[in-house]
């Protein structure tokens, strides 16, 4: 088994992770929306940045993967 398929398959599996860490994020923040409709512009505007650090980690992973293969 090639070990260079293997750590680039691990560096993959951050997009998991990314995604996981998104829903639950849109989640907890529709739920307090729900609960406090007022507070909504503050709300989106951290779950939009949130999500964009979560997407950015996302982004890293596959970096780092595609130098594993190709580097």
């Amino acid at each position: 088994m090639d070990l260079t398929a293997l750590g680039a398959a691990i560096a993959a599996f951050t997009g998991i992770g990314a995604g996981i860490g998104i829903g639950i994020a849109t989640a907890k923040a529709v739920d307090a929306v729900a609960r406090q409709p007022e507070a909504s512009g503050k709300i989106m505007t951290l779950l939009i940045l949130g999500g964009a650090l979560a997407e950015a980690t996302a982004i890293y992973g596959m970096i780092v993967a595609l130098l594993i293969i190709f580097a």
